[in-house]
Formats: C-alpha cells, sequence, structure tokens
C-alpha cells in the first residue's frame, strides 16, 4: 500500500500538457562528455516527470482472504509478502480462520458505520476489498486496521478453544488455583488461548508493515497493536459452583473470548477519540499534529490526515457518495437526512412491507403466522448536482 508522500502526493496532481515554447536560446557549446551527461539528466528528469504522473496505484492486502472462503490457496492470494505467504502455507489451517474473522470484521465495521456516510463498503472481485480510501491515513483507515487485526486474534483464538486447529488447543498457563474478588477458585475447563492468538495475529498481519519501515507502517502497526488489545482487553471469567445446593464453596474458572461486538463498540469510541498525529523525524514515534493536541497512548488509534466528506462520489479519494442512501427524516444525528445527504435533500418513496406476525405454536409442532402488511416512507439522498459531482471526478 502507498504511503503518504512522495508518489501518492504526485499521484494527486492534475495532468497537464507541456506545450513546447516557441523560441528557446541556442545551446552553448559543450563537450561530448558534457553533452552525454546532460542527455542523461534529462532523460532521468523525464521518467522522474512520468513516475509523478502516474496515478497511484492502491495495493492489495491479506483481507482478500475473507472473499476466498475456504478456497484459501496462498501463491494466489494476492498482496502477500513473503513472510506471510511462508506462514500461510505452513498453517493452512490457521489460514481458513484467518478468513473467517475477514469476514466477520467485516461485518463487524460495516454495523458500527452503518449510519455514517462511510459505511464500510467493500467492492466486489477487488483484490484492495475497500479501494483507494485505504490511501489516505485517515481515521477510517486507522479503525479498519485496528478492527482487522483484532478479528483475526478473535477467529484464531476461538479456533484453538475449540479444537479446530493442529497446532493449539486450550490456553496452558491457567493451571492450578488462583483468586479474584470473590475468593480463591481452581483452574479448569477450557481457557480461550488468546495467547496464541494474538502471537500469530502479530507475525502474520504486522508482517507487511515490518517490511515497509516508513511514516504510514507507523501507524498501521500502532493501530493494529490497538485492536489486539482490544480483544484481550474484553476476556472474561467464567465459572462453575461446587457445592450442596450449589453453594460456592468451591468454583471451577476459566478465560472465555466475549462476543466480538464488545470488541467493535470498543474500537468504535476509540475511533470518536482517534488522535491526529505527526511521525518524528526519525520515523520511530508520533508527536501531536498540531501544539496544543493531547498526546497518543498505546490505547488510541491515530491518523495523520483529515478524511474527506464522502458526501459524492470521487474516485480520487474512493468516496462512494452518499446517492441513494437511506437516512432518517426525524434523526439529528449522522443517520439523519440534513447530515447524511449533505445538505441536498432527500426523495421519498412509500413501500408496503410483509412481515411475519401473531404467531403460534400448534401443537405438535409447528409455528404458523400471519402475514402483516405494512406501509411506509422511506427516504434516500438526491444525487448531487451533476457540476457537482463533475467537479470531484
Amino acid at each position: 500500500m502507498l504511503r503518504p508522500g512522495g508518489a501518492e502526493e504526485a499521484a494527486q496532481l492534475p495532468f497537464r500538457r507541456v506545450r513546447a515554447p516557441v523560441s528557446a536560446p541556442a545551446p552553448r557549446p559543450t563537450s561530448p562528455d558534457g553533452s552525454r551527461a546532460s542527455a542523461r539528466l534529462s532523460l532521468a528528469c523525464r521518467l522522474l516527470l512520468l513516475l509523478l504522473l502516474l496515478p497511484a496505484r492502491v495495493d492489495t492486502s491479506w483481507w482478500y482472504i475473507g472473499a476466498l472462503g475456504a478456497r484459501v490457496i496462498c501463491d494466489n492470494i494476492p498482496g502477500l509478502v513473503s513472510r506471510q505467504r511462508q506462514l500461510c502455507q505452513r498453517y493452512p489451517d490457521i489460514m481458513r480462520s484467518v478468513g473467517e474473522g475477514a469476514r466477520e470484521w467485516i461485518r463487524e465495521c460495516q454495523h458500527q458505520f452503518r449510519h455514517h456516510r462511510w459505511n464500510c463498503t467493500t467492492l466486489d472481485r477487488d483484490h484492495t476489498v475497500f479501494g483507494r480510501v485505504m490511501l489516505r491515513s485517515s481515521r477510517e483507515a486507522a479503525f479498519v486496521y485496528a478492527i482487522s487485526s483484532a478479528g483475526v486474534v478473535h477467529a484464531i483464538t476461538r479456533a484453538c478453544s475449540q479444537g479446530e486447529l493442529s497446532v493449539c488447543s486450550c490456553d496452558p498457563y491457567t493451571r492450578g488455583r488462583h483468586h479474584d474478588q470473590r475468593g480463591d477458585f481452581d483452574w479448569g475447563g477450557c481457557s480461550d488461548n488468546i495467547h496464541y492468538g494474538v502471537r500469530f495475529a502479530k507475525a502474520f498481519v504486522d508482517a507487511k508493515e515490518k517490511r515497509l519501515k516508513d511514516a504510514r507502517a507507523l501507524m498501521n502497526l500502532h493501530n493494529n497493536r490497538c485492536g489486539r488489545t482490544a480483544v484481550r482487553r474484553f476476556l472474561k471469567l467464567e465459572c462453575k459452583c461446587h457445592g450442596v445446593s450449589g453453594s460456592c464453596t468451591l468454583r471451577t474458572c476459566w478465560r472465555a473470548l466475549s462476543d466480538f461486538r464488545r470488541t467493535g463498540d470498543y474500537l468504535r469510541r476509540r475511533y470518536d477519540g482517534a488522535v491526529q498525529v505527526t511521525a518524528t523525524q526519525d520515523g520511530a514515534n508520533f508527536t501531536a499534529a498540531r501544539q496544543g493536541y493531547r498526546r497518543a497512548t498505546r490505547t488510541d488509534l491515530v491518523y495523520f490526515d483529515n478524511s474527506p466528506d464522502y458526501c459524492v462520489l470521487d474516485k480520487a479519494a474512493g468516496s462512494l457518495g452518499t446517492a441513494g442512501r437511506v437516512c432518517s427524516k426525524t434523526s439529528k444525528g449522522t443517520d439523519g437526512c440534513e447530515i447524511m445527504c449533505c445538505g441536498r435533500g432527500y426523495d421519498t418513496t412509500r413501500v408496503t412491507r410483509v412481515t411475519q406476525c401473531e404467531c403460534k405454536f400448534h401443537w405438535c409442532c409447528a409455528v404458523r403466522c400471519k402475514e402483516c402488511r405494512n406501509t411506509v416512507d422511506v427516504h434516500t439522498c438526491k444525487a448531487p448536482k451533476k457540476a457537482e459531482w463533475l467537479d470531484q471526478t
């Protein structure tokens, strides 16, 4: 994936035709060596100009594994770096879990942003999954990297505990006696192996960023770590009581993953409070983007660039616009028509929905329901005026 600065910034430059000057001063006489050096310099300048004018290429990502389902073939997955391909070839069963995790975190991302202009839309049969929107080092990119890393941890940890993987099982560290605020208990059952999930996710997900070693890679690594720690944050202690009449004189406990929705909700709050930063001169850390901004902590999502407004179709920014999106006429939030439609107004269509209602259980063994018809008004955002749309494309 391209990073901020350099070719990416240059790719945003508009194409311009360079007209040859009407007349040019006569060249000074030079030696043959000088002519060759001048020719080489001229060729280098032309190549540099060509590179600057080439459109930025959206790099592929391991995220595409989620679209492959059970057909994970390591050599056919675009965007993997050598380390990721090695892990894929060595642990094919884990790759199936990574694919399941990818589908889960994408669903969660779309749930968290369902009422926002940018709604985590994926592109069909596109190896980049999200398109050009991830080129910008925005808070949306920060969220996607964090939740994708969290999704891998969650999926692998769950697969270990369910016996789906040959290389891991229950957490080997939860043995013997322990205590909490309720007293002593014995470790038992099958604790979710979060240690293995975090370790493999770090090795696989971070491999590309560790190879690139630039400012964007530093941002991605930080947000990847935030996603991993978010899953660990919501490990819960589940216990079973032993004793007369169910008294809890003895307890057997184990650690279990929480539902992934809790991780998604937490990272969504982190997105709202994300910190804009710049990389330090040595490229090893972050500093506040502006004087007076608070410094980022290890649990904060970080980003470099302000987000586009996502109001209109903008191919360069990867924005799909909000034309045709359903909005709420009465809401004052981000799902309200005023905000969602960016002030362009909305169309109203009256539709009739058929749902099942008044369901009753009949012995034995069927549930019979009636069909209820309900007429509702559906509001959708108007498309921008043609001139306004052309300005953005």
